[in-house]
């Protein structure tokens, strides 16, 4: 089973941009979790995670976007981190079969830094990692 990567959706509401994308990915919610709740496996498809603290109200500092807090987290379903000046992000894994799982993907900011074109290169990176490819 390959992984694929939805169309993403962009939203504009004034200066608050809202991205959105759906990842099928050929592993479990489980063996994913490592990879959106862990310095270690962000590092290997994202960017380094400088601190983590894996827990709702844990400081995180993501490297390329900068620190704040964890601000949803419920294990192996849904890590949430909101960072000064990079907005929130949103991973929301959801069970898609035995072997599979789904990505939800939530990334809300302000400004222009991101783009759509540049989270959907990060879930090629996540989703070759989870084919056993990265």
């Amino acid at each position: 089973m390959s992984g694929s990567i939805a169309q993403g959706t962009s939203q504009t509401h004034g200066n608050t941009h809202i991205l959105h994308f759906l990842v099928r990915l050929p592993k479990r919610m489980e063996d994913v979790w490592p990879a959106v709740a862990t310095p270690e496996g962000l590092a290997a498809w994202y960017t380094p995670a400088d601190v983590l603290q894996p827990r709702l109200g844990g400081t995180v500092a993501l490297r390329d976007l900068g620190s704040g807090q964890v601000t949803a987290w419920d294990v192996d379903r849904v890590a949430e981190y909101t960072v000064h000046g990079g907005g929130r992000l949103r991973f929301h894994l959801e069970r898609a079969g035995d072997t599979a799982s789904t990505l939800r993907f939530t990334h809300e900011f302000q400004g222009e830094h991101e783009s759509e074109r540049d989270w959907r290169e990060r879930f090629e990176r996540l989703t070759a990692w989870a084919e056993g490819e990265g």
